[in-house]
């Protein structure tokens, strides 16, 4: 697959691999001992939990990758590693070990299936610590669905709180 795609990464508990940064930095490497090269990556980034909690902050990032996985598959596989470093999945906005999304896949628009696949994420487009980090590796990104500017995007959200690059 030639067209870009792109994975949302973000932790803000440690895991046996470490610190959040150092579990990124981990599920980066499985990824690609999994077959998935990985293009380009941004910096990390410390954010605030969104909505606004007592949890820590996170650790976020953003990866262009390249794969003959389907987008299923990808998915899939995301989920799997994110299992292996000790994910359980329990409350949408909770603390969490690691967090891998799937946000772009080649500009693929895909409805709801059921099984947890929808592109482009459902929800990047209202994701200050997913775009910030987008715009690092993909800074011509445009929303596959609207084609609004990642620029745009970034400028229609609230008060840019708790975004800082480490």
């Amino acid at each position: 697959m030639s067209s870009p795609i792109y994975v949302a990464l973000g932790a803000n508990l440690p895991s046996h691999h470490g610190a959040p940064a150092a579990t990124l930095e981990a599920a980066l490497a499985a990824i690609g001992r999994a077959g998935v090269t990985v293009v380009k990556r941004s910096p990390w980034y410390e954010t605030v939990p969104e909505p606004r909690s007592d949890q820590p902050n996170y650790v976020n990032g953003v990866a262009q990758v390249r794969t003959d996985l389907a987008p299923a598959d990808l998915l899939a596989l995301l989920h799997r590693v994110e299992a292996d470093f000790g994910r359980v999945r329990v409350d949408r906005n909770e603390a969490r070990l690691i967090d891998l999304d799937l946000i772009d896949y080649g500009g693929l628009v895909i409805a709801p299936d059921g099984e947890g696949l929808t592109l482009p994420h459902p929800r990047a487009h209202c994701r200050r610590f997913v775009l910030v980090p987008l715009r690092d590796v993909a800074p011509d990104w445009r929303h596959p669905e609207t084609g609004r500017s990642i620029d745009a995007l970034i400028g229609d959200l609230p008060d840019p709180y708790g975004v800082t690059r480490l």
